[in-house]
């Protein structure tokens, strides 16, 4: 429920806070005082309305503020969604909008800024306006939808539905993301098989490459390293005074000397070790030597296999000098391989997926067809009692129905036997695309009907044009479908145009009903949640039944050019009522009489 609504510096209102209740809360004020104002104020919050040339004469900014409170759990989390934020059931939340004479403006939730995007989609959960039709949020198909299956009680049904057609639309997408690249995953199947035989074909192992590129080295050095190899062996070991012969001399004078003179056997025998160590040397040096011999073949074998992994590398490496550059390479094959193996997979998929979507698709059927028969009862239960609020309105040739499109799961309108737009049997909903998806509802699109006048055809209630006559009808829904309905603060504007005292007293006991929870629909009668009711009201008959009575005047202050207009708006009650009441029953010419008709008035509502 709205709690609280302060505006500031718009158009004739300085400053004025407004405090609310629960049940039917009313306003009346003189013509010209501004009560339109407060409903333009409530829409300027919500984002329904621009108001750049609203900003109060003199003004540098101008701001309203609205504070709420949410009961409902649903609502409460479809809040706390839009905001990211945590809303609990009963917490307050608080909207502010300021306006800048820049023609800027800004809007915050709790203190944090928000768009009013989501403003307007907080404003659609818990705030039903009526008079600035655009704004209504049962004139949306969608809604009427929604408000229809509370009535019909078939939410369960509904929210399987949703959950299936969800997977049958991710089935869907699945197949036609498979059929629609099946030759592309066709051709780089292709393409990764060669890369793969190709890799496989010529079998690089880690470590290879490196030891091929050294044994090529020396395969193209050989002349050189035998002949020097082999000098360096016969000056070690085969010449004539070779280092070894000379050292094994040394050695052996060393030797002697050590019997003479024990200090210098360390020495003796470092270099005897080191004789030893040297031959031993020669001899590996010189079985290297031997073993050098040109082998043809062998250079050819290593150049071929060289090519080959050059080639394998330049294709598939990294670009990257590496110690070993077939690393990448083996790499890229693993990887090749498992796409390989997932895109034969998604083949192999293709022919499952079309059974789980038949399965689905049946069961989404059975879901259907229950929606529709309980969705086209509720048409049927609802029709009647509607027309019955009409007439009590006084709208007596005023008719009422539910249209039916039925759609297809692929977008097709279907047909069901029934003339189109019959009471609540299913045809072809006004204003209805053909070839329009199915979505998450179900399988039925709905549009609420409406003539107003005999002769005139059935239209949607979207394109009643009367702002007076679409509140009426507003009332006479809602009287009958308040138990369905989740919003919660519902503001009646215009709704006594062109009426009379008598009819007054219907609405006003209507709102009074509608305001405390009691189902005013006649038959089953009972009660139901209970709504926040705003109205604007020129009826003493529709006043007398506030819950919170709330008067709007306008003074001028000031002179000549420093004159100004101010608009109040306080809540009264007692004898200030009775005198509001009286006024607008005999104008400025309050008699005892008129006063006496006043309290009759307020005793009788209250009964």
């Amino acid at each position: 429920m709205l709690r609280e609504l302060h505006i500031l510096n718009l158009a004739v209102i300085e400053d004025a806070k407004i405090e609310f209740t629960s049940g039917l809360n009313v306003f009346t004020g003189q013509t010209g005082a501004g009560k339109s104002l407060v409903i333009g104020a409530f829409e300027v919050l919500l984002g329904l309305r621009t108001a750049g040339d609203m900003i109060r004469a003199g003004a540098e900014q101008a701001r309203v503020t609205g504070l709420f409170e949410i009961h409902d759990p649903r609502i409460a989390e479809q809040i706390g969604a839009l905001l990211d934020q945590t809303i609990e059931s009963g917490e307050e939340i608080l909207i502010t909008r300021k306006l800048f004479a820049s023609g800027r403006s800004s809007v915050s939730v709790n203190g944090l800024p928000v768009t009013n995007a989501m403003v307007k989609q907080i404003g659609q959960l818990i705030v039903d306006i009526h008079g600035q039709h655009d704004h209504q949020h049962l004139l949306k198909p969608s809604n009427q939808l929604n408000i229809l299956d509370a009535f019909a009680k078939c939410s369960d049904d509904r929210l399987r539905f949703a959950e299936q057609h969800g997977e049958l639309r991710q089935l869907t997408k699945t197949r036609q993301e498979l059929t629609t690249g099946a030759d592309l995953r066709r051709q780089q199947l292709d393409l990764y098989e060669f890369q793969a035989d190709e890799i496989d074909a010529i079998e690089p192992q880690l470590g290879e490459f490196p030891e091929l590129q050294a044994r090529h080295r020396v395969l193209n050095s050989l002349q050189k390293i035998k002949q020097d190899a082999g000098g360096a062996h016969t000056a070690l070991y085969e010449a004539e005074g070779s280092v070894a012969e000379r050292l094994q001399v040394i050695t052996h004078v060393l030797l002697e000397l050590a019997e003479l003179d024990p200090g210098i056997d360390e020495i003796a025998e470092q270099v005897r070790s080191s004789t030893l160590a040297l031959q031993e040397a020669a001899f590996e040096l010189g079985r290297y030597v031997d073993r050098l011999e040109h082998d043809p073949a062998e250079v050819d074998e290593v150049d071929q296999r060289l090519n080959v992994l050059n080639r394998l590398v330049s294709k598939y490496g990294d670009g990257q000098k590496s110690q070993d550059p077939l690393a990448y390479v083996i790499d890229y094959r693993q990887e090749i391989g498992e796409k390989i193996a997932g895109l034969r997979s998604m083949d192999s998929d293709l022919g499952g997926i079309d059974d789980r979507i038949e399965v689905c698709r049946g069961g989404l059927a059975i879901i259907a067809k229950r929606l529709t028969k309980a969705r086209v009862k509720a048409g049927k239960e609802v029709r009647p009692l509607v027309q019955a609020q009409f007439k009590e309105l006084g709208m007596g040739e005023a008719a009422f129905e539910i249209a039916f499109e039925t759609l297809t799961l692929d977008g097709t309108p279907g047909s069901t036997p029934g003339s189109p737009g019959s009471p609540g049997s299913p045809g072809s909903a006004p204003g209805s695309a053909p070839g329009s998806r199915a979505g998450p509802s179900g399988l039925d699109g709905v549009e609420m009907m409406v003539r107003t006048n005999p002769g005139q055809p059935m239209q949607p209630l979207r394109k009643i044009a009367s702002g007076g006559e679409m509140s009426r009808i507003m009332l006479a829904l809602k009287s009958v479908l308040a138990a369905s309905d989740r919003i919660s603060v519902l503001v009646f504007d215009e709704i006594d145009a062109n009426i009379g005292g008598r009819l007054g007293t219907v609405i006003g006991k209507k709102l009074r009903r509608l305001a405390n929870g009691q189902n005013s629909a006649g038959s089953g009668a009972g009660q139901v949640s209970s709504h926040q009711v705003l109205c604007i009201s020129h009826l003493p008959q529709i006043a007398a039944f506030a819950d919170n009575h709330l008067r709007i005047t306008k003074d001028v202050t000031g002179k000549g050019k420093t004159r100004q207009t101010h608009t109040t708006v306080a809540p009264i009650t007692g004898k200030t009522r009775v005198e509001e009441l009286a006024e607008m029953m005999a104008g400025k010419q309050v008699t005892a009489t008129t006063r006496k008709q006043a309290r009759e008035l307020i005793t009788a509502a209250g009964e």
